[in-house]
């Protein structure tokens, strides 16, 4: 399986806008997932959403197990419940070497498509609330830092611009 391409905060236009819903489910898209998975452990994430691969379509991966063997894929999901309200760390795969608190809800019910169109609901609290939000979140292109302070969101992007000058 061929790894994807991150695509980082304020480079490419597919994080900054509302994703496609999936039509089609065929195995163009079961190849994706497959990719997205392969990208996503590769990464160290917990999940990925295609706007990260520069995908702008309803698709995101994710594996909050400890053993990392519990993968699931999320496609045109919505969330349908959510209660509880915590201060959460939130780091971004698209924005390298940055972390911090967000507000998260801590329970969500979500009802979305597997790879072959079938419906289902999953509940979350935790990690998975938490993964499930920030997924979603990047469907609709927000990203963790848009709930931060203007001055907060500054200081973030210079640390991830320089960090990403170090690794070219």
């Amino acid at each position: 399986m061929p790894l994807l391409k991150l695509v980082y905060y304020s480079h490419h236009p597919a994080l900054h806008k509302i994703a496609e819903p999936v039509d089609q489910f065929d195995d163009k898209l079961a190849h994706l997932v497959q990719d997205m998975y392969e990208t996503m452990y590769h990464e160290n994430g917990v999940g990925l959403a295609a706007p990260q691969v520069g995908i702008a379509k309803k698709i995101a991966t994710i594996d909050v197990s400890e053993e990392r063997n519990q993968p699931f894929v999320i496609i045109n999901p919505q969330i349908i419940e959510s209660s509880g309200s915590e201060l959460m760390t939130a780091g971004c795969l698209s924005i390298p070497g940055s972390f911090d608190k967000v507000p998260r809800a801590t329970y969500v019910k979500v009802r979305a498509q597997n790879e072959k169109g079938d419906f289902f609901e999953i509940e979350g609290t935790g990690l998975l609330a938490h993964c499930l939000q920030h997924e979603i979140d990047h469907l609709y292109g927000k990203l963790y830092i848009d709930y931060l302070s203007p001055l907060k969101k500054r200081m973030w992007l210079k640390k991830m611009e320089k960090h990403l000058k170090r690794e070219q």
